[in-house]
């Protein structure tokens, strides 16, 4: 099976385009495809096809966003991220005999042409809705977590205001004892068709039944607590297993918990979208941690044993003698887990010099015996300094 083209390319545009370029690309294309200006045409009906899909997800706003993130799999029910609907177009009604309803992300891709089909030959579909099962709408939830639950995991119970399936009519809309029937003016179809002759031949509209609105049957006593919706809207409890590994805009989808499907149709998917509340100490890049521990000028002079924080204990880490301001050790295995390898980051600590403050007269004291014991050559990024000014300037460093 030939890999999918990116829908940017198939329109011709570049990401980030416009509304406004999308719908102009679109027309253009859907026109030089359309199969009633390429009878009997295979590639041109495969390429209508193709334009007809990109065009779906590019004009709706949340699919789009969806595909600019995550590809053809944001946007691909079977892939768990939902949104698609698609089925591989296997549907799609030309006009021509190959059967089957339009299944995209809107009713009728030939309502946005008006009159453009209306010449000899062309037939106006008009908004024609579909009546078979419609897949439900996708949800998204935002859920803020703590930085140690985005690196260990946990389970968490969030809430979700939606439609759900109305229990007292399983999702039918009908009273109880009660069934819908047929709506006898489009015969169940859920469109209407007028054919009008005009100085240019006929011209054939298909339009949404209103008597039925579209979906090709009536409910003359409709369920009391839906009202002949099929659905209802409630809060619910749904637990979510948020992954070791997760970071903010990290989406986990959860099939089947968007709202219920049109006409016994599946039901959408739920979006968890993370953010992660930021930790007091540490800082984090992808898998790896990031850490400031500060030191004395003893502890880098001398060296000295360390406690060293890590997010599930302490470790002891002996800083060698000498060590320099800003100097950054390594701690292997000791940041967070790959979501998807599983394989654990490294903590990069970096040891930062604290001048002390506030000292009182022997300390002083003491601080100005060590500066008279300790030579000059015990300073090597000062002594080069000062060398370097002598060769620059002429300058001779009379310092110590």
């Amino acid at each position: 099976m030939a890999e999918k083209r990116d829908y940017y390319e198939v329109l011709g545009l570049k990401k980030g385009a416009t509304e406004d370029e999308i719908k102009s690309a679109f027309r253009k294309m859907a026109l030089k495809y359309h199969p009633d200006r390429n009878p009997g045409d295979k590639d041109a009906e495969e390429k209508f096809k193709e334009v007809n899909e990109a065009y779906s997800i590019l004009s709706d706003a949340d699919k789009r966003s969806k595909y600019d993130r995550f590809g053809h799999a944001g946007v691909d029910p079977n892939a768990g991220f939902g949104g698609g609907g698609f089925g591989g177009f296997g549907g799609f009604d030309f006009g021509g005999g190959t059967g089957g309803t339009w299944n995209g992300s809107f009713e009728d891709i030939f309502d946005m042409f008006g009159g453009m089909f209306s010449g000899g030959g062309f037939g106006s579909r008009g908004s024609a809705r579909r009546t078979g099962p419609q897949r439900g709408r996708d949800l998204q939830r935002n859920v803020t977590i703590e930085f140690e639950e985005a690196a260990f995991g946990a389970k968490k119970e969030i809430s979700v205001t939606k439609l759900v399936k109305c229990k007292t009519c399983s999702g039918e809309g009908t009273a109880q004892g009660t069934t819908k029937r047929t709506c006898p003016k489009c015969n169940g179809t859920g469109t209407v068709t007028t054919v009008q002759s005009t100085a240019f031949g006929q011209f054939q509209n298909t339009r949404g039944c209103p008597d039925c609105k579209g979906q090709g049957f009536i409910i003359d006593t409709p369920c009391p607590d839906c009202n002949g919706q099929g659905s209802v809207k409630k809060t619910i409890k749904i637990n979510v297993d948020i992954p070791a590994g997760v970071d903010t805009g990290s989406v986990i989808p959860i099939k089947g918990q968007g709202e219920p499907g049109a006409n016994n149709g599946p039901a959408g998917d739920l979006y968890i979208v993370i953010e992660v509340k930021p930790h007091k100490m540490f800082k984090r890049n992808g898998s790896d941690l990031y850490l400031n521990v500060p030191i004395s000028f003893d502890q880098a002079a001398l060296g000295a044993e360390i406690v060293v924080p890590t997010l599930e204990n302490k470790v002891m880490y002996k800083v060698p003698a000498g060590t320099q301001p800003n100097t950054v050790f390594r701690l292997k295995n000791k940041g967070i887990k790959n979501v998807r390898t599983g394989k654990p980051g490294d903590l990069y600590v970096e040891v930062t010099l604290e001048v002390p403050t506030k000292l009182n007269s022997k300390q002083k004291k003491s601080i100005e015996d060590m500066a008279k014991i300790v030579d000059k050559d015990c300073y090597q990024e000062k002594s080069g300094f000062a060398k370097k000014l002598k060769e620059v300037f002429g300058i001779k460093d009379k310092e110590k």
